[in-house]
This record gives C-alpha cells, sequence and structure tokens, in this order.
C-alpha cells in the first residue's frame, strides 16, 4: 500500500533529501507518470527540490511562475488540479521527461497540486506523463489524498533543517532569500562546491575579511553575496565595487568619499562605499587592480576603522567587513612590489580558493539547465532543452572562462537555434554543432574522445556513466522506446537495465 510505504518513510530516521527524493519516486511508481516533481514557492519562483524521471539539467531550472500558467493554475487552487490532455497551455518539463531520450515531445498529461504548510503556501507537487490516458478524475482525488502525506514530509524536513540550523549557529544568521537573489542563488551539488559553501557559513559571522580567490568567470560575486547573506550583517547592506573599472584619479574618492572642491568636479560633498557599507559588508572585486597610494588608505581602515574623505581632516568610523576578490597572484605581486605586503596580509586572514567549472563538472548539467530557463524566458520560447550529445559536449569542455563562459555558450545556442529556423512555439533543441566550444565530443571517435575526457579531468566514474546514458539512450532509440527491446539489444536483464537508468537519473 502507498500509505504504508509513505508512512514508513516519515517514521524513519532518513536524512531530508533521501527522505523527499523517496517520496517523489514511490508517487512515481504508484501513478505510473513519466516525472514527479516537489517544488518550493520563493518570491514567485519555484525551485525544484526533488524531481524523479526528468533529465538531470532539470533540477538547475528556476521557474517563474509569471512564465509558467500551468504553474500558476496549480497554486492557485487549494485543490489538485488536472489539465486536459488536449490543453495547449506550455507544460514547463517539454521536452525534459527522462523517457523521451533524443526526443523533444510535450507532456500530454498532467496534474499537480499545491502545497500548504502551517497555513502558508510552500510549493507544488507536479506529475507528468506521456501518455494522455494517464491521470483521470479518481487519480485525481488519490493526488488530494495523498498530498496529505507530502506536506507532512516536507513539515517535517523543515523542522529538521531548523533544528539542525539552531544547533550550528544562531538560526537569526540563517541566509536571507529574498526576490533579488533569486539572480545571485549558487547552483549545484558538487563536493567542491558544498565544501566552499560550508566554509563559508563557518566563517560568515567571524567579522575575518576573507579573500576569494579563483579564475575569472567562476562567481566570485556570488560567493560574496552568499557570505553576506550568512552573516549576521545580512540585514544591512552589501556593497560592490570594481576596482579594475576604477580611474587612479577617482579611486579614493570611491572609496573614501570627498568633500565639496576637493578636486575639479567636485560640486558637493559625497560619502564612500566605506559609509555606504557602514555595519554591513563592501565587496572589493579585483582588489589587485587598486593603486599603491589607496592601497595605503585602505590599510588604514582596515587596521582602526577610520576613514577621511577626500579634502577632509576630520576622521569618521565605520563599522565594514571586507571581502575582496581577485584572479591575480597577489603574492607574486607583492614579490614585485605592485602590492603591499601588509596589506596582503590584513586581506588574506582567510583566502577562500573558488573551484573552477572543470574541477565541478557534476554541476554543468543543473547550470546549463539554470542558464536554458532564463533563455527561455527571454526569447519567449515555449521550451528550450539539451540534445544528449550536447550535454555530453558540455561535460567534455575544459571551461577556461568557467560559469560565465558556459552562460555564453547557452545563450549564443539559444539565438543560434531561433536564427537556424527554430520557432518560439516548439520545444527547441540545442544540438552540439550549435554550442560555441572546441570539438563536440559527439563527433568524436571513442578514442578521440576518451583522450578528450582525461584531458579535460573527467573522472572514470563520469566518463562510466555518461557512455552508459549513450548507450542506453540509443537503444531505446532503436526499439522505439521499448524498455524491453533495450535491454536485449543491449544484452542486459531488463530488471537491471530499469535499475541502471534509475541510477543514472533517466527514471
Amino acid at each position: 500500500m502507498l500509505e504504508q510505504s509513505l508512512i514508513a518513510d516519515l517514521v524513519t530516521d532518513l536524512p531530508a533529501a533521501v527522505r523527499l527524493q523517496r517520496l517523489v519516486s514511490t508517487l512515481r511508481s504508484h501513478f505510473h507518470c513519466g516525472a514527479v516533481g516537489l517544488l518550493k514557492l520563493e518570491h514567485e519562483i519555484l525551485k525544484p527540490v526533488a524531481l524523479h524521471g526528468l533529465v538531470r539539467e532539470a533540477h538547475g531550472r528556476r521557474f517563474l511562475v509569471g512564465k509558467h500558467p500551468r504553474l500558476a493554475a496549480i497554486l492557485a487552487s487549494r485543490n489538485p488540479v488536472r489539465f486536459d490532455p488536449s490543453s495547449e497551455l506550455p507544460d514547463p518539463y517539454d521536452g525534459l521527461l527522462a523517457d523521451q531520450p533524443g526526443k523533444a515531445l510535450p507532456v500530454h498529461d498532467c496534474m499537480g497540486t499545491s502545497l500548504f504548510i502551517e497555513g502558508r503556501c510552500w510549493g507544488v507537487l507536479t506529475l507528468d506523463a506521456l501518455d494522455g490516458n494517464s491521470f483521470n478524475q479518481d487519480t485525481v482525488i488519490e493526488l488530494q489524498r495523498y498530498s496529505l502525506y507530502v506536506e507532512a514530509a516536507v513539515r517535517l524536513t523543515e523542522l529538521e533543517q531548523a533544528n539542525r540550523a539552531l544547533r550550528t549557529t544562531h538560526q537569526a544568521n540563517e541566509p536571507v532569500f529574498t526576490a533579488n537573489d533569486q539572480q545571485y542563488e549558487l547552483i549545484g551539488q558538487s563536493k567542491p562546491l558544498q565544501q566552499v559553501l560550508q566554509e563559508l557559513a563557518i566563517v560568515a559571522n567571524s567579522d575575518l575579511p576573507v579573500l576569494l580567490l579563483g579564475e575569472t568567470g567562476v562567481g566570485k560575486e556570488l560567493f560574496a553575496r552568499q557570505l553576506h547573506r550568512s552573516s549576521n550583517r545580512a540585514n544591512k547592506p552589501l556593497i560592490y565595487l570594481n576596482c579594475a573599472a576604477l580611474p587612479e584619479s577617482l579611486a579614493e574618492s570611491e572609496l573614501f568619499g570627498h568633500t565639496k572642491g576637493a578636486f575639479s568636479g567636485a560640486n558637493s560633498e559625497r560619502a564612500g562605499r566605506f559609509e555606504a557599507a557602514d555595519g554591513g559588508t563592501l565587496f572589493l572585486d579585483e582588489v589587485g587592480e587598486l593603486p599603491l597610494a589607496v592601497q595605503a588608505k585602505l590599510l588604514r581602515v582596515l587596521q582602526n576603522g577610520e576613514i577621511q574623505r577626500l579634502g577632509s581632516d576630520e576622521s569618521r568610523t565605520v563599522n565594514v567587513r571586507l571581502v575582496a576578490a581577485t584572479n591575480r597572484d597577489l603574492k607574486q605581486q607583492v614579490k614585485s612590489g605592485e602590492f603591499r605586503a601588509d596589506l596582503y596580509h590584513r586581506l588574506s586572514v582567510y583566502p577562500l580558493p573558488i573551484p573552477p567549472l572543470r574541477e565541478r563538472r557534476d554541476d554543468i548539467p543543473l547550470l546549463a539547465g539554470h542558464f536554458l530557463e532564463l533563455n527561455s524566458r527571454r526569447l519567449g520560447l515555449r521550451a528550450l532543452r539539451l540534445e544528449p550529445q550536447a550535454e555530453l559536449a558540455l561535460l567534455s569542455y575544459n571551461w577556461p572562462g568557467n560559469v560565465r563562459e558556459l552562460e555564453h555558450v547557452i545563450s549564443r545556442a539559444a539565438i543560434k537555434a531561433l536564427s537556424h529556423g527554430a520557432s518560439r512555439n516548439d520545444i527547441v533543441t540545442i544540438a552540439s554543432e550549435l554550442l560555441d566550444i572546441e570539438a563536440s565530443s559527439a563527433l568524436m571517435g571513442e578514442h578521440e574522445l576518451i583522450h578528450k575526457q582525461v584531458v579535460a579531468g573527467v573522472s572514470l566514474k563520469q566518463a562510466v556513466n555518461q557512455l552508459q546514458r549513450q548507450m542506453i539512450e540509443q537503444a531505446l532509440v532503436n526499439s522505439a522506446g521499448s524498455w524491453s527491446q533495450a535491454a536485449r539489444q543491449l544484452e542486459i536483464d531488463a530488471s537491471n537495465l530499469h535499475k541502471l537508468a534509475q541510477r543514472l537519473g533517466m527514471k
């Protein structure tokens, strides 16, 4: 019985992520549908928490409710909603079900229900299928009954997370996620990323200066914002300053402010970035670009918390937590005399290297999904997806420009797809040849692909998983979607094939 399985998971001591993942897996099996999704509502954005039966990149998608009429309709109702199979409303999962390898098929049957915790709308539960006869009035009634168990599981998970937060730090210092922070969310589940986030959470409330180190495009600003959100200064300003964009003649004024008449063009008194950040955090990006004269004055602020506006003899006290970032080798700059040694030691009390994208390849599909959803929204597309070979090409590329380069590659590919004749009303598929990167692994021979993966740092496990997905997807295409025929073609027991596909996130 489904109720017994759901109750067992509620009373069993399970990690939150495991409990919710088992929940959507159990529901998918019971309703015999293509996919089940549990999405949390955060400021008009629905964020996947647990998915089953969808491609990996779906986990990185963030759905703006106003752009997805089906999700909006589910949220607007306190009862389950089923959409007629003939409905022309686009589904957020069009083209993303894992049971359609290499194809771009729209969802033909869909139902969902809003979820409420303590009288507050928490999010939605969605069920999707390619078969238009998957759901009926009886299944809608079942969904309403089982939604109570889902709400209980979510409530239990949130209580556990709140208790864990209280044990590790003060709950008041938990990150405050606002609508404006949506564009600054750190997306990924890889171990290198989680390790950095754990370090950030620990150092956040120490008020120590933090120096973020990393290559261009790794997202150092996002990590600075995460640090601020996690600190006890979260309700105070976070002020950003790109030191590389500062003319030397204006650098001191930008940082410390100036009095009227301090220099030509100073027609009024003006506060600087330090005063603007008083009580909060000042983030100095590309700090290695600061002129030496300004470095000396910055050191004074770090030592005694005092600033002087340009042209004034009056000292002002500020309480600012400093976070700096650079892609330069500051130690080498110290040796060459381009950067003050005393300032370097002040800034690098807690140096934190940010891993490049090639060291967190597990995050590439999620980040790609996030950028696909953003571009679908910007370009007014019904749906935008990657073909399997395109995903493999992204995983095999070395990404010298890191996350920023990935974002630009996806954006260019989406525009190219439209320029090549794709319709905004179709499920637009990005093929590997549309990606503006080095030779796609999809076009390589077996030995070339292996060499490329080794050079790019793809782990053996990742390479094996990629190959297994490819072979299963091709076998399903050859057998017109029949899993039993695909199993015979692959010379594997059908039950083992289903288990393998589930482990690979294909079911």
